[in-house]
This record gives structure tokens, sequence and C-alpha cells, in this order.
């Protein structure tokens, strides 16, 4: 084995390592901000809903 073989095998685990690290960092990122836009989503709807309410009572 010469030393081109044992560099380039090196780079390309660190490319490989580098890979898995980075998608782990954008799913977590994806899991984080996806859950206040659902929180948001949610209170939108329950304001709506509390408003029909109100308007039913006066009614």
């Amino acid at each position: 084995m010469n030393m081109g073989d044992l560099i380039f095998q090196f780079i390309m685990f660190v490319f490989i390592i580098f890979g898995i690290f980075f998608g782990f960092y954008l799913f977590v990122r994806l899991l984080v901000t996806k859950h206040p836009n659902k929180s948001n989503n949610i209170e939108q709807k329950l304001d709506r809903i509390i408003e029909l309410l109100e308007k039913d009572k006066r009614e």
C-alpha cells in the first residue's frame, strides 16, 4: 500500500464522518424548527374557535 492510497482513504473517511454529523445536524434542526410552527398553528385555530364561540353566545 503506498502513501497515496492512505491519504485517499483518510480523506474519504473524513468526508463520511463529516457527512454523518452534517446529516444529524440537519435532522435535529428540522425537528426543532417544525415544532414552533405547529404550536403556533394550533394557537391560531384555538383563537378562531374561541372567537366563534363568543360570537354564538352574543347572538
